[in-house]
């Protein structure tokens, strides 16, 4: 990693974005990057509506979306041995392959009348296995092509990456399926996943240490071992994914609401998540130019409990700008706290095991969503309200588990210790108490 010193000390680093982008090779990988979330973003809200749409339940459309999701938690440690030990961007390829044929295979069947709501489930739960290459694969490379001080505008521009793909992905595929059909909207996805791959290939990785066992598997779970036993990034999973349970809740109830309640059409749903977007992007910039180090803890418990407000606006949602509303809170907030949380879990990881710790860390943050996906697409059907408030109380847990958990200060985790042990000890290493 490019080290921080310099001629002239501190006070001579370029902090600024320009230098930033001067790094090589960093345009080519946000735009990889940037197209592969377009495709993600715009997957998630077509799968949603495809499955109301095709099938007419909210209750099934829960368990597509758990099940387009959690497999990637289940397989996470596994993704994150193969991203440290055989390339980020290869991996990452192989991810955006199986996506693309995986969306056209649905577009196929269902084209065919072939498609029953079991397969639609058990597709979409196997491509949910290599997620984890390509959520973490180049979001790992980045900390290690960037020096450290330029990680606070790196990862403002990495969450905006995210941003702009949830600004124009939803919107676009909510216009697609209302006009063209959930069909050709799959397809369309699957030829920009085919695109981002293409952009993806050559993107030179660096060399950077490693700690490996020379075993997949037991890297595999060096990796989930590594984030137990982080005080920080186990923190990080316990309240974050407490306030996706909360978000997952969220991207059911909306699209009901928007769809039957208020009797608007597909696009809305897509314009709701963009504006969603719009207020993240407007965070994240903020946040960006701030200096978070010491203040973790902090922004994070106090913005995700605030989230709950905008689930709030939900609650009496009879009108779109009561939707509107909620959507630009909670993606206000959400910008911000990203932010935040990907510049610590860089600063209190070893670069050793960025791509086991990143893949492991993401995965379980993110465990809560398809769970609340779940639970809401069980319960909407008979009431709304009870489901919003569980949401909201999840936000405001998830805020108190950051405080709570969340190490007010905290070293990398297992820098030398875990690369030496690795390397003697073997599998010893794995049943040893950190």
């Amino acid at each position: 990693m490019t080290s921080d010193a310099g001629p002239g000390g501190a006070a001579a680093l370029d902090r600024s974005y320009r230098a930033l982008f001067a790094i090589p090779s960093i345009r080519r990988i946000i735009l990889g990057m940037t197209m592969g979330r377009l495709a993600s973003s715009m997957v998630s809200v077509a799968v949603i509506l495809f499955s109301l749409g095709h099938y007419g339940s909210p209750a099934l459309t829960g368990i597509v979306t758990f099940a387009s999701m959690f497999p990637a938690v289940v397989a996470s440690p596994l993704a994150g041995a193969l991203l440290d030990r055989h390339g980020r961007t290869r991996m990452v390829i192989l991810d955006y392959l199986i996506g693309a044929s995986t969306l056209l295979l649905i577009g196929l069947l269902a084209t065919l009348d072939l498609l029953p709501p079991w397969a639609l489930v058990a597709i979409v739960a196997v491509a949910a296995l290599s997620n984890p290459l390509s959520n973490s694969g180049l979001r790992t490379l980045l900390p290690i092509i960037v020096p450290r001080h330029l990680w606070p505008r790196m990862n403002a521009v990495d969450s905006n990456s995210y941003v702009v793909a949830q600004l124009v992905g939803p919107p676009i595929a909510g216009a697609l399926v209302q006009v063209a059909g959930p069909v050709v909207a799959l397809g369309v996805i699957g030829g920009l996943l085919l695109l981002a791959a293409v952009t993806t290939i050559g993107i030179p990785e660096p060399e950077a240490a490693g700690a490996t066992t020379g075993n997949l598997m037991l890297d595999a779970r060096a990796g989930l071992a590594y984030v137990l036993h982080s005080p920080t990034l186990r923190g990080l999973a316990i309240s974050m994914s407490t306030l996706r349970f909360g978000s997952g809740i969220q991207a059911i109830v909306m699209p009901v609401i928007v769809l039957r309640v208020i009797g608007a059409g597909p696009a809305v749903v897509g314009f709701a998540w963009g504006l969603s977007a719009v207020a993240g992007f407007v965070g994240a910039v903020l946040m960006g130019r701030v200096d978070t180090a010491g203040r973790e803890r902090h922004i994070l418990a106090s913005f995700w409990a605030l989230t709950a407000l905008g689930l709030a606006f939900l609650l009496p949602a009879d009108n779109l700008l009561l939707v509107f509303i909620a959507m630009a809170i909670t993606g206000f907030l959400n910008g911000p706290a990203d932010v935040t949380m990907f510049t610590l879990r860089q600063r209190r990881t070893d670069p050793a095991w960025f791509g086991r710790a990143f893949a492991v860390s993401a995965s379980f943050n993110f465990a809560g969503y398809p769970i609340g996906s779940a639970v809401a697409g069980a319960v909407v059907d008979q009431a709304l309200a009870p489901a919003i408030v569980l949401g909201m109380a999840m936000c405001i847990l998830g805020g108190a588990f950051a405080w709570l958990l969340i190490p007010q200060n905290d070293l990398p985790h297992g820098a030398a210790s875990h690369r030496t042990s690795v390397r003697n000890e073997g599998e010893s290493m794995l049943d040893s108490p950190r």
